[in-house]
């Protein structure tokens, strides 16, 4: 089997070396390659093979429980379908019926995790406050996919994908508002391939768009010093790199500092290309850099805008022992504590 797979890869890379998988698809190597080599698309094709013959190495091998989990539950997190809108009790959140404006489809982080739910609810409590008329669709939802898709499962992709271009359809959705940028990513620059448009907004640019229309008041100040992270599926594969910024900028009190690392050259947090859900030794998660930036800087607030982020952020200011130097938070958690 080894021969038929080595030849397959032109003889360059073995697919059973964990090498393969330490790619986060952050787009920095296509970003600075001088002869345009596509560096993610082969990788993900070597991924591909390695999931055909099933060859999963050591800290890789989670990847098959979050698979089945996601075939079973259409999340990677093993939880309920059933419960994916519990986040939103107590919020006042409709369930979105046909006519409504904005389907906010928070992703299966801010759905499930304890700590991200705090980032749903705080977009819940913005939208409510602008009087945006939006909905969910809670169990009728799935995972985007993006994130398995990274790892060669191209036929799961294609089933999570089929089941929400589904679901939207059915239910009216035209514009869908999310907290992910791998979500962002998927449904504007992937669902495309199966002949739909959806409107897509990440809420970093929606806060910017209600701002300016004076829709929040921002009614508190925020007396903190903030470095911004750019999610490298929001910054560099999407290109969103002012609105965050102009966002936290409006609010009263907050001093922005950048991290040398910033805009198109930031650093990734480790989680992209299926990375969440595999091991990363200590000593090598970019997470544990970053927050050493943030630190270094004088940061007392490292801010994003990305699930994944958050996730590895909160992970690192435990291990390496900074809990009591810097928070972390997602923009919503900001605007949040000022309107």
């Amino acid at each position: 089997m080894r021969k038929i797979v080595r030849e397959a890869a032109f003889g360059l890379t073995d697919i059973e070396s964990e090498d393969i998988w330490r790619c986060t698809t952050c787009g920095r190597c296509p970003q600075q390659c001088p002869r345009d080599v596509k560096q993610i698309e082969s990788g993900v094709a070597l991924r591909k093979l390695a999931t055909e013959y099933g060859v999963f190495p050591g800290p890789v091998r989670p990847i098959r429980t979050v698979s089945a989990s996601l075939r079973g539950r259409g999340n990677p997190l093993n939880e309920e379908r059933n419960n994916r809108s519990n986040w939103a009790e107590g919020l006042s959140v409709k369930t979105f019926a046909e006519g409504t404006e904005i389907l906010y489809f928070p992703c299966c982080y801010p759905s499930y995790d304890p700590r991200l739910k705090k980032a749903a609810a705080a977009t819940a409590t913005i939208l409510n406050r602008a009087a945006v008329h939006y909905g969910i669709l809670g169990s009728k939802e799935n995972c985007c996919g993006e994130s398995i898709r990274k790892t060669g499962d191209e036929d799961l992709f294609k089933r999570l994908a089929k089941e929400n271009i589904k679901a939207f359809i059915d239910n009216g959705v035209k514009k869908i508002l999310v907290s992910s940028p791998h979500c962002y990513h998927s449904f504007k620059n992937e669902y495309p391939e199966f002949r739909v448009d959806f409107e897509v907004v990440h809420i970093a640019q929606y806060l910017f768009q209600l701002m300016n229309a004076g829709r929040l008041e921002l009614n508190k100040a925020y007396r903190k010093k903030v470095t911004y992270h750019d999610p490298c599926y929001l910054g560099r594969h999407n290109g969103i790199y002012d609105e965050p910024r102009e966002v936290l900028k409006k609010v009263p009190g907050l001093e922005l500092i950048e991290m040398p690392e910033s805009r198109s050259d930031s650093l990734c947090c480790g989680g992209g290309g299926g990375r969440i859900w595999m091991e990363t030794p200590k000593g090598e998660r970019f997470s544990d850099l970053r927050l050493e930036q943030a630190i270094g800087v004088g940061a007392e607030v490292l801010v994003t805008s990305c699930p994944y982020c958050i996730a590895n952020f909160e992970d690192s200011r435990s291990t390496i022992g900074v809990a009591d130097k810097i928070e972390i938070k997602d923009i919503t958690e900001i605007i949040q504590e000022v309107i």
